[in-house]
Order: structure tokens, then C-alpha cells, then sequence
């Protein structure tokens, strides 16, 4: 019988090739199971993919700025305190480097507000544009750089049939300030919406912002624009002061409108998100 058995069982374990080498004749256990080497066969990702998927975006969205170019309103804080900085670097270098300012040379002092904000807006406004995946970053630059002329070209037309200057010394400090103002409200404008007049019409028309970036270039362009209205008030009385020539006393306003308007779209977008998050509990 022993035998029989023993006969019985090297007959199940007879293996015919070089196959029979390698093969262990014992039953495997569960110990030896969890002690093999070889690795076990990839199961399907339960989760880990969503969940690499969130951290990326939380990365991106880190400072603010996602990939897709929404922000947050701590980016926008961020960039409005950038644009604020390279300002008053633009006055300190007038003031400092050239010795002047709006009262002393309205055109140095105007000239080198606009040249030095110019780039920084710019640069910032074309990350955040609309549709990267279709709109190049150089593409943006570029339609940004027509809007700083075309934007002058409006402020300075509007400007005079308002009633400002006319003068060949008052020329100069015309095309300054426009420049100035088109930094202001023109060129975030065109880096962000571009040629899409839909956009254009329900963003400063109609007033409809959809987003966070719509608020950035609407509510400082239109701070800037009353701003610098209101500024003019002081012009035609006779104070007989020197901040009261043409365009010292718009640009103090345009420039402290431009600051409260960025103040209350910072409320917009903090009241927007609020809202969103009421809606989704």
C-alpha cells in the first residue's frame, strides 16, 4: 500500500522537459505564496488616479493661478500688489534717478509710469488670458501691444472732446497720459479677451463678468475712467495751483481711481465665491 501510495504520487508529479527542473514537486502554502518573490499582477487603480489628479490641481492652484487661467482672488490680490509695486518703482525712478514728478514734468514722469507698468501687465495678463490651448503667449503679447496703441488712441480722443488742451505743449503730456490710461484699461483687456467683441460687449457694455479675471479688467478699467473724471473737477477753477494743469490732477485721479476699483473687485470676487459655495451646500 505504501508503495502504491508513493507510486501514486510520483506519478502526479512527473514533469517531462526542462520544465521539470525548475518545478518544486510540493504543494505551495499560504506562507509560501506571501514569500514569493515574483510580483503580484497590477489591479486597476481604485481611486489613485483621482486623487493624483487633485493634487496636481492643487498644486496649479496654489498661488492662486490654475493651468486654464482662472485665479483666485488671493492671486488677484497678488497681482494687483505686483502692478501697485512696479507703479510706485515708476515714480520713485522719477523722482529719484530724473529728479521730477507730475507737477515739476508731467511728460518725463508720465512717460516713465507707463514704459516700466507697461511690461508687467503684460506678462501678467497673458498667463491669465482666455483659451491658452488656442492663444499662444506671444500672440497675447502682441494683440496686447496693439491695445496700448489703439486704447491711447481712444483715451486721447475722448480726452479732447472733453475738452482737454490743445497745444503743441500740451501735446506731449496728451500722449503720455493716454498711454498711461491705456495700461490702465486697454491692454488687460485685450491680453485677456482679445478680438472677441461677444466678450468685449458683455464684459464692459453689458457689465456681465463671468469670472474672477473679467472683474480684474472690468471694475479697475472703470475705476480708472471715473477716477480720472472726477479728477478733473479742480481744472477749470481758479485756485491758481500748479497741480491743477492739465493732466496732473486726471492722473492723480485716474491713478486713485485705478486703486479702488482693484479694492472693490477683490469684494466682488470674495462676495462671487461665497456665493458659489452657499450654492453648492
Amino acid at each position: 500500500m505504501g508503495q502504491t501510495l508513493g507510486l501514486t504520487w510520483s506519478k502526479k508529479n512527473i514533469l517531462i522537459g526542462p520544465e521539470a527542473l525548475h518545478q518544486d514537486p510540493r504543494p505551495k502554502t499560504d506562507q509560501d505564496q506571501d514569500q514569493d518573490p515574483r510580483p503580484a499582477p497590477s489591479r486597476t487603480d481604485g481611486g489613485g488616479g483621482a486623487r493624483k489628479e487633485a493634487k496636481k490641481k492643487k498644486s496649479e492652484t496654489s498661488i492662486g493661478v490654475s493651468s486654464n487661467g482662472s485665479i483666485s482672488a488671493v492671486g488677484a490680490l497678488f497681482v494687483y500688489l505686483i502692478t501697485g509695486l512696479f507703479l510706485g518703482v515708476g515714480v520713485w525712478v522719477a523722482r529719484y534717478k530724473f529728479s521730477a514728478d507730475l507737477v515739476s514734468d508731467p511728460s518725463l514722469t508720465l512717460f516713465l509710469l507707463w514704459s516700466i507698468e507697461f511690461p508687467v501687465v503684460v506678462i501678467i495678463y497673458s498667463c491669465l488670458r482666455k483659451d491658452p490651448e488656442r492663444c499662444s503667449c506671444s500672440k497675447a503679447v502682441g494683440r496686447s501691444i496693439l491695445g496700448l496703441v489703439s486704447g491711447a488712441f481712444m483715451n486721447a480722443l475722448g480726452a479732447i472732446s472733453l475738452g482737454a488742451p490743445i497745444g503743441a505743449q500740451y501735446l506731449p503730456k496728451t500722449i503720455h497720459w493716454s498711454f498711461l490710461m491705456s495700461v490702465l484699461t486697454f491692454v488687460p483687456a485685450t491680453a485677456v479677451l482679445g478680438a472677441s467683441l461677444t466678450d468685449w460687449h458683455r464684459v464692459f457694455a453689458s457689465m456681465k463678468p463671468n469670472e474672477n479675471i473679467e472683474y480684474m479688467i472690468l471694475v479697475p478699467a472703470y475705476g480708472a475712467v471715473i477716477g480720472g473724471w472726477f479728477g478733473a473737477w479742480p481744472m477749470p477753477l481758479d485756485w491758481e495751483r500748479p497741480w491743477q494743469e492739465w493732466p496732473i490732477c486726471v492722473c492723480y485721479g485716474a491713478i486713485g481711481g485705478y486703486i479702488v476699483g482693484q479694492i472693490v473687485s477683490l469684494c466682488f470676487m470674495l462676495l462671487l465665491g461665497k456665493d458659489k459655495n452657499l450654492k453648492v451646500a
